[in-house]
């Protein structure tokens, strides 16, 4: 903790906070009876609480509750030229899942191209997570909208112990990948696989006065409460850098009470209304990573501390871990995960 606290420099204190607003006595919180406590009351099929603890039993975080994923779908998502450029071995499938098995991740989360052509040789190494979909930026001009680039029997077929797939909540083409990815949820539970959601928000009003309210609590409280409606059992979301999105873009409905006592302007407690949102952690909140930067790990640790602290189950880290050399990829991953596995670092 002590070196965690280092990294964290002039936020160190955040390793101290203590969380006034929903206390953690409501929530279900990540441990290694998760699937026990939490999921085997649901109505997943069997298959699905089978792959989920080998979710959580693979990996340097195996037995703890906690998850560590590579997601690399920026190829199509970033284009493949603005992710790998800095870094071109990831141009080759290949070193996508050597650097998540390297780095003792939880599973790895890719393209059906990305897993398909090394599926024979790597599904049975590690938890396979198949995005099915994607924003593709080679459209002029560019388009905003999640398009199914697979299906559920192909990951099936894959081997896949799980599904991923991204909704835009907010944006006009929302209602239609509601649809489709309900459905999709829906088959992959039948197959056995467990589901994912990318619960983003995605509409230019959601930026106004200069804010970025894609980011705001509230609003991802909310669009993390539709994916969970539509049976996601792992919700992955940005974590927020601001509140009152409701109220500053005026639309939609909240109540005063959100900003009054369930949330503080203090970044725990907002990523604590977004485990609410996750039905009160009954499906594991992860955050994304983020952008790769001068400061990677330092921001790294920093999002971890807050999502454990917050009650959240892990860190989806992607760019800052493959544009970098594959050993100095792995060192980051490994210093993430390390938070998860300091039992000093607990729940506010």
């Amino acid at each position: 903790m002590t070196e965690v606290g280092e990294l964290l420099g002039p936020e160190a204190d955040l390793l101290d906070h203590r969380c006034s607003t929903i206390d953690k006595s409501a929530l279900h919180l990540p441990g290694p009876d998760f699937v026990d406590r939490v999921v085997a009351g649901s109505d997943r099929p069997i298959p699905v609480l089978r792959n989920l603890q080998s979710i959580f039993n693979h990996g340097r975080l195996a037995g703890t509750g906690y998850l560590s994923i590579l997601p690399v779908d920026q190829g199509i998502e970033h284009s493949a030229g603005a992710s790998f450029a800095p870094n071109p071995i990831y141009f080759d499938p290949e070193n996508i899942v050597k650097l998540a098995i390297e780095a003792g991740c939880n599973a790895v989360a890719s393209t059906l191209g990305v897993l398909g052509a090394v599926g024979r040789k790597y599904a049975h190494k590690i938890p396979f997570l198949l995005k099915l979909n994607h924003n593709e930026l080679l459209t002029y001009p560019n388009k905003y909208d999640q398009v199914l680039f697979s299906s559920v029997q192909q990951a099936a077929n894959l081997g896949c112990a799980a599904v991923g797939a991204t909704i835009y909540y907010g944006s006009a083409e929302s209602s239609r990948q509601i649809r489709e990815i309900s459905e999709a949820f829906h088959f992959a539970h039948e197959l056995g696989m467990v589901t994912v959601l990318w619960c983003y928000l995605r509409n230019s009003a959601f930026k106004k006065d200069g804010t970025d309210y894609h980011t705001a609590a509230d609003l991802t409280n909310q669009a993390n409460h539709l994916g969970v409606t539509i049976e996601a059992d792992i919700v992955k979301q940005k974590q927020p850098e601001t509140n009152g999105g409701f109220t500053a873009i005026g639309f939609g409905k909240t109540n005063p009470l959100v900003y009054e006592k369930l949330t503080s302007d203090h970044p725990i407690d907002l990523t604590r209304y977004q485990v609410v949102g996750c039905y009160m952690g009954r499906v594991g909140l992860i955050n994304s990573g983020g952008s790769s930067g001068k400061n990677d790990l330092q921001a790294a640790i920093r999002t971890a501390v807050i999502n454990k602290r917050a009650g959240g189950m892990g860190l989806i880290v992607g760019r800052k871990s493959f544009q970098r050399p594959m050993a100095e990829g792995v060192k980051l991953v490994n210093a993430i995960q390390d938070v998860y596995l300091d039992k000093s670092i607990t729940v506010a």
